[in-house]
């Protein structure tokens, strides 16, 4: 079965509850969405939304080079030789993990259509439901318990908290959710980069009885032997997220002595589920744990991760809440969510549909 067609737009899904981390400010979320048409009127849907202070690719040009006509690679192509497809993505787009992404998914999606079944079941699903947390971005103490408040009440129990821009108030913070929480919500951190070995210490040390759960990218993401070289109680904490975008990056990290005991895979910093995958067996095969995360993306591609993700059973954590706070989306379907916990659909592919 052929592609007939590759189709590539952009859209402004807006967002509800625009937040701060430690270098921006997000009050828009335009996407980049792929169609993949096969012969047989099947669509494949993929989409992106680079992260460009992670891995340097802006939507413009994620656009640029899906639009300027060098994607004939595809056309006619049989959708059933899945991995050279996948492969050819990967060496014709070096420079744009989201644009590679957009198309790898569309291309998955196609395919899981085609042969009619689940995408996660093809490739293997381990694990049948987890928990995702939803983030809270770098506010004061009072704002911070309130946004708690309102998800706690929508029935999630795990919060990501951003940090690394004051460390005595990220302290704080942390102490007041545990003192109006005990042990009935789970707290993850995410500095972004935003603490040097001394802060992240700092932090440690005071935060130790409040059980964080994980520290993501404390220091400067090019710090690779600092972040190996932390005292094992903290670094049993960490889980890499900017140090990671590639394959390669996962074989550094993994390298003894490991940086860190969790990878963080985001399709849009590797590119897609096929190098994602990449990565995830590589932490399998170091005893490494899987966290899968996203940008604030559509639903096509938190689907995408997540249905990857539920196919690898060192996978521990979900940071999958990136279409949550959308105010709009091109689909609707991908995954059901109830109470925090993240499931597929029986519906075959990424399960997603157009809303027309």
């Amino acid at each position: 079965m052929k592609i007939k067609e590759v189709r590539i737009y952009k859209k402004d899904l807006g967002n509800t509850r625009p937040y701060t981390i430690a270098f921006k400010t997000v009050d828009e979320v335009y996407n980049a969405f792929a169609e993949i048409e096969l012969e047989n009127g099947i669509v494949g849907l993929g989409s992106g939304n680079p992260s460009e202070y992670v891995v340097g690719e802006s939507l413009t040009s994620t656009l640029s080079v899906l639009n300027n006509g060098k994607l004939d690679f595809l056309i006619h192509r049989d959708i059933r030789d899945l991995y050279s497809l996948l492969d050819e993505i990967q060496l014709q787009l070096p420079e744009n993990p989201a644009a590679r992404a957009a198309l790898d998914i569309a291309v998955h999606d196609a395919f899981t259509k085609y042969i009619d079944v689940p995408l996660a079941v093809f490739l293997g699903q381990k694990i049948k439901s987890l928990p995702t947390s939803v983030t809270i971005g770098i506010k004061n103490v009072q704002d911070t318990l309130e946004e708690a408040k309102e998800y706690y009440e929508m029935g999630f129990r795990v919060l990501k908290v951003k940090t690394g821009k004051d460390v005595d108030e990220d302290i704080e913070r942390m102490k007041k959710l545990r003192e109006n929480y005990g042990n009935d919500l789970t707290i993850r951190v995410d500095a972004n980069q935003g603490y040097d070995v001394a802060l992240l210490t700092k932090f440690y040390k005071e935060t130790e009885s409040e059980k964080i759960e994980l520290i993501e990218q404390p220091i400067p993401a090019k710090a690779v032997n600092e972040l190996k070289a932390l005292p094992e109680e903290i670094k049993r904490l960490v889980a890499a997220d900017e140090s990671l975008i590639s394959p390669m990056d996962a074989f550094t990290l993994a390298s003894p002595p490991a940086a860190s005991r969790i990878f963080n895979i985001k399709l849009m910093k590797s590119g897609g589920i096929h190098p994602g995958r990449q990565i995830a067996v590589i932490a399998q095969s170091s005893g490494t744990e899987l966290m899968w995360g996203c940008n604030d993306e559509s639903a096509i591609s938190i689907s995408a991760a997540l249905h990857a993700a539920l196919g690898f059973s060192n996978t521990k954590y979900l940071d999958l809440d990136g279409s949550l706070d959308l105010v709009e989306d091109v689909v609707k379907g991908g995954f059901d969510i109830k109470d925090g916990w993240m499931s597929i659909t029986s519906a075959s592919g990424l399960g997603v549909s157009k809303i027309s």
